[in-house]
């Protein structure tokens, strides 16, 4: 991730696009603000729909509110690993 102080340079839109397209890139205003610039890929697209997926994400409710944990032993077990 690359930071651009726009305190001491003001680059133009298509550098900061070029840059994006490599690595996400922070942009710091004078006042101390700081906006991300990245390119969008399909998979911000795919995360955005799977998140629409209701019965997907009430299965993730319900297993993030599970409360049992397992022993490395009793892991390695249910791996039929010793």
């Amino acid at each position: 991730m690359k930071t651009i102080e726009l305190t001491t340079i003001a680059p133009h839109l298509a550098e900061l696009l070029d840059l994006a397209s490599e690595e996400a890139v922070i942009l710091k205003t004078p006042e101390g603000r700081e906006y991300v610039l990245v390119e969008r890929d399909d998979f911000d697209a795919e995360l955005a729909l799977i998140t629409q997926n209701e019965e997907l994400m009430a299965l993730l409710e319900e297993r993030s509110q599970e409360q049992k944990t397992y022993t490395l032993q009793q892991v390695r077990e249910q791996l039929g690993l010793k």
